[in-house]
């Protein structure tokens, strides 16, 4: 049986392992440990080529730059593989680039399934929501104006059904002005800033209504242009164009 084991080694470095197996070299010894830990047994795990491959997190112990190339080999790897695999992930990413089905537990309860493209484009909950990173809510429509649930406020659309709906729309496609802009923009409301977080090269603004909570996504130059911080109130707008519109 240890010899097998010690096969087993052999065999996993001259097999998937020659994918990984260089990947985060440059990571300090103290940082790469776990990481190769999880390296080994990712490619202990394919190696033998299963009927059924369960990788549960199989990168939370990565770090950043070692999870972007994992996750790439594993993409490639997946692609090819005739069994069945189930991924189990927290990380929205992970799901999007591995799965071609995704199953959405929330609360111990199955709230959403179908492929990636399906569940980034219409969440159904606010749980959902946020690992899509869209701004989602739930209303009444008729003749495209949607009737936010609870009598909270109205967004205009376009081309919306009538009846019980969902309305989404991008952080990104939320305008942010310190005066009340000229125009007439079809959705707009007044917020007070509750969060401003820097994210890579965007900066994530998190509106408290009334009329409703929003996030919006903008430049560090806007940020400092409309003085933007926690407490302060703007206006924000949303083209009708830019929101999405679906059956409940």
């Amino acid at each position: 049986m240890h010899q097998r084991g010690g096969l087993l080694e052999v065999f996993v470095a001259g097999h998937w392992r020659q994918e990984v197996a260089g990947v985060g070299q440059t990571i300090a010894a103290d940082r790469a440990q776990v990481g190769q830990a999880q390296r080994v047994a990712l490619a202990r795990a394919l190696a033998v080529d299963p009927g059924l491959l369960l990788l549960d997190e199989p990168l939370a112990a990565l770090d950043a730059h070692t999870r972007l190339e994992i996750r790439a080999a594993l993409r490639r790897h997946l692609a090819g593989f005739a069994g069945a695999a189930v991924l189990v992930t927290h990380d929205p990413l992970d799901a999007m680039v591995l799965a071609d089905r995704i199953v959405v537990i929330e609360g111990g309860r199955l709230v959403q399934e179908g492929t990636p493209a399906d569940v980034a484009r219409r969440p159904r909950t606010g749980y959902v929501a946020r690992l899509v990173g869209l701004n989602l809510y739930r209303g009444r429509a008729a003749g495209g104006t949607v009737v936010i649930g609870g009598g909270a406020g109205t967004l205009d659309t376009v081309d919306s059904p009538d009846g019980e709906v969902f309305i989404a729309f991008a952080p990104s496609s939320v305008a942010l002005y310190r005066t009340r802009p000229d125009g007439s923009p079809r959705n707009l409301w007044r917020a007070r800033v509750a969060a401003v977080e820097r994210q890579g090269d965007r900066v994530r603004v998190q509106l408290s209504g009334p009329p409703f909570d929003a996030v919006a996504d903008v430049t560090p130059a806007a940020v400092a242009e409309l003085r933007l911080a926690e407490g302060s109130t703007v206006w924000a707008a949303v083209k009708a164009t830019e929101t999405h519109v679906y059956p409940a």
